[in-house]
């Protein structure tokens, strides 16, 4: 029979063995929860026997869419979010990219060669919901959530009921204008309160504090909002109108003198190994804390900085989160279903036994494609690990291969589309090289159905009407799918022939909010381009890109003719993605569906020329280079072009024409036979042929007429950006400049035109200053672009 003392020796034998695979081999064998459960079990064995108890015991260790029911705040300053962080080695590159970033601004090292550290603020990475709290003349007047970071929600009735929120600022020394961020949380305690009332009188509990905190902040009632557990932690601020210290430390202090609460773990520390030593620290803390954590927030300490290092797209290069592990669990894998979605793809779905990871019941996850299911070698029936990532997506992550039973089943993709009963095909990819092109099998699924597909065509029609396409108030999920299963909507063209007793029939529609339905698609018949062909759903093309293609190109007209090898001309549009383009308006019934909108009232708003940049941006040689001649390299396209005259016509003529290619000094041999055998093919040089035509009619061919450029009022001028703007964002102020012919640089240097400095401008400001640039305030910087008419 086992001893208590035997039984204690091989917990900590096996406790040991854990430790040492997550910690230095970061190779964990089991889920946290598994290794909680071996932990407490010998806890409670020693509790027992406390004179078992020894010192080398690993228990002695010291360890956004902004809802309609709310106004819309705009945030005159942007909330962005975080990068992420999952290692140490991870965040210790985020501190090399700050000392680089820096550069001689970073004091020098030591005599012994230890290179400068950064000073960085550390707090806990609460979980909860980031509000803006805006104070005026210190007095609360308006309480916004984060929304999409560019846009909230106004809940200015609902942050005055949380409790330690100050709805004056104490003391004195406040600016006029003061945004507070921060986030608004639910103690343990207080969540674990809350659920027992539920329970008590019948009522819904929540899965986690989170979730509580989310859904009190957005009660319609503020009533409700009062009655919960709700507190508040600032981290940083938004807007100001005044002066502040000038350290991210020094901020926080302020607020707190003003009765403005703050991290109680708040540190600062210099140098990133004392950053991670808090991380550790405070995750070996974090479930004694009385709120849920995810993560460490890294900040650098100093303002100027901070101003230096500036913002990535959606996220400063100036902090970061270093999230924990994530939270896992083991369960069961009942079964795999397929789900269909926009663009078709069949993806598979794990449904699993119900169990609890992280606070949250988890029931279903992803399992991405059938590449992924054959990676981990999931069976019916395995025993699986399940983690949410980041502690919010669940996934399976491993196969418990030694708890597989008899009569495990293998997962196969279904030949038939579950919705429509449509072939299933697997998408193939095609590699250009070379002037070859290579397929091999994708790893995606697709239903052929098209919109045939009832599951494709709600998803096509959903994601038309969303806020950043077509933005159609009103048309939810819910109401999709009534029309599309009432046959009333079989294409995005068909929400313009709606009628009044057609929508008035639906489900929980009256006459009003009929009207209402009606009045936002037909407000929706004006977008602007950008928008436009961002709905249009085409593969690969998310907003930016639309953007860039809309900026670019100027027209549907064009967009709709162009060729791949042109659309590659534009920035950042791979071979891949302009094929993408290329042949969604190349299908019939895309085509179709564009006349039927446009025939319908839909008028494009913002359409005009080819930008300026790209009048006579082509050339020969790059011609040559983008059709992939073997043996012609950047070099030798340089050297054809330049023989035959930047005369396409007379280097078709040049390839047949051995001894003038022989001529060619510096042609290698190589480069010789491939263009001869190139041109040889009458489908290639067609191709080159269309090629050059479209780029004449767009006007950037080579010979085509360049004034576009020259006659823009701000071309061959570099102007830079600084501070914050008011009126506008700085990508709106980017854009206007853009399009008066400025380029935008990033950094002031002795080539800088102008630079305009809205508050907050730092560093940039100051090398103006130190070159005798031009600088432009915010008011001059309007009158400017008025004068120009930008």
């Amino acid at each position: 029979m086992t001893t208590a003392a035997q039984r204690i020796a091989a917990l900590r034998a096996e406790l040991d063995q854990h430790n040492h695979r997550y910690y230095v081999l970061d190779q964990p064998s089991i889920p946290d929860a598994e290794y909680d459960r071996l932990f407490s079990a010998l806890k409670a064995l020693e509790a027992e026997h406390p004179e078992l108890i020894t010192a080398d015991s690993p228990t002695q260790r010291v360890g956004g869419q902004a809802l309609a029911e709310f106004g819309q705040v705009r945030h005159e300053v942007p909330m962005l979010s975080l990068g992420n962080a999952f290692a140490e080695d991870e965040l210790r590159d985020f501190d090399r990219r700050v000392r680089e970033g820096l550069g001689e601004q970073l004091p020098a090292g030591d005599l012994f060669g230890a290179g400068a550290e950064v000073a960085y603020v550390c707090e806990p990475k609460l979980d909860g919901l980031a509000v803006s709290l805006r104070y005026e003349d210190g007095v609360l007047v308006r309480g916004a959530t984060r929304g999409d970071g560019s846009t909230g929600e106004d809940i200015t009735a609902n942050v005055r009921t949380v409790r330690n929120i100050p709805l004056r600022l104490l003391d004195s020394g406040w600016p006029r204008v003061l945004e507070v961020r921060g986030e608004v949380y639910m103690s343990r305690a207080g969540f674990d309160a809350l659920n027992a009332r539920a329970l008590e009188s019948g009522g819904k509990t929540f899965a986690n504090p989170r979730n509580a905190a989310a859904g009190s902040l957005r009660q319609l009632d503020p009533k409700i909002t009062a009655s919960r557990p709700l507190s508040f932690c600032a981290y940083g601020i938004g807007q100001v109108e005044g002066s502040l210290p000038d350290t991210q430390s020094g901020i926080l202090a302020a607020l707190k003198g003003w009765g403005v609460p703050i991290s109680a773990e708040l540190q600062q520390v210099q140098g990133i190994e004392a950053a991670l030593a808090y991380y550790r620290r405070i995750g070996e803390q974090r479930d004694a804390l009385p709120y849920e954590i995810d993560g460490v927030v890294f900040k650098v300490e100093r303002l100027d900085w901070q101003r230096e290092l500036g913002f990535r797209a959606r996220e400063p290069r100036w902090a970061i989160a270093h999230k924990f592990p994530a939270r896992e669990e083991l369960t069961e894998l009942l079964d795999v279903e397929f789900q269909v979605g926009r663009t078709g793809a069949v993806t598979p779905v794990a449904r699993l036994k119900p169990v609890q990871v992280a606070g949250v019941t988890v029931s279903n996850a992803t399992l991405h494609n059938m590449d992924e299911v054959l990676r981990l070698g999931l069976m019916i029936g395995d025993t699986v690990i399940i983690r949410r990532a980041g502690d919010v997506i669940p996934q399976v992550v491993q196969v418990v291969r030694e708890r597989r039973p008899a009569d495990a089943r293998a997962v196969h993709i279904p030949e038939q589309c579950p919705v429509c009963g449509s072939a299933v095909e697997r998408t193939q990819l095609l590699k250009r090289s070379k002037g070859r092109a290579q397929v091999s099998e994708g790893a995606i699924y697709r239903c052929v159905g098209r919109l045939r597909c009832q599951a494709q065509l709600k998803q096509a029609i959903i994601h038309f009407v969303s806020r950043r396409a077509m933005d159609i108030d009103g048309l939810g999920e819910r109401i999709v799918e009534q029309l599309v299963e009432a046959e009333l909507v079989q294409s995005p063209a068909d929400l313009y022939t709606l009628s009044f007793e057609q929508v008035l029939a639906l489900e929980g529609f009256a006459e009003l909010s009929s009207r209402n339905l009606l009045a936002a698609i037909e407000a929706s018949k004006r977008p602007t381009l950008a928008r436009f062909i961002y709905a249009l759903g085409i593969p690969d093309v998310g907003e930016e890109t639309a953007k860039r293609l809309a900026r670019a190109l100027g027209s549907l007209a064009r967009l709709d003719v162009a060729l791949p090898e042109v659309l590659a001309w534009l920035p950042d549009i791979g071979l891949e993605v302009a094929h993408e383009i290329h042949s969604f308006f190349a299908d019939a019934h895309n085509r179709t569906v564009i006349t039927q909108l446009l025939a319908r009232g839909v008028l494009l708003q913002e359409e005009g020329e080819l930008q300026a940049e790209f009048a006579a941006c082509a050339r020969l040689a790059e011609l040559l280079a983008r059709l992939e001649i073997p043996g012609v390299a950047a070099t030798g396209a340089k050297r054809l072009a330049a023989a035959a005259g930047e005369d396409l016509e007379a280097l078709i003529a040049l390839s047949q024409d051995w001894l003038s290619l022989k001529a060619i000094k510096g042609l290698t041999e190589k480069a010789r036979e491939g263009l001869r055998g190139f041109f040889a093919v009458p489908a290639n040089t067609a191709r080159a042929r269309a090629i050059e035509a479209q780029l004449r009619d767009f006007g950037m061919h080579w010979q085509s007429e360049r004034r576009a450029v020259a006659g823009l009022p701000l071309a061959g001028q570099t102007w830079v950006l600084t501070g914050t703007l008011e009126s506008m964002s700085r990508d709106e102020g980017k854009a206007k400049l853009e399009a008066l012919g400025a380029k935008v640089a990033g950094s002031v240097s002795a080539k800088t035109h102008c630079v305009v400095a809205g508050p907050g401008a730092g560093s940039k400001l100051a090398r103006a200053n130190e070159l005798g640039i031009a600088v432009l305030d915010e008011a001059g910087f309007i009158a400017r672009l008025a004068e120009l008419g930008g």
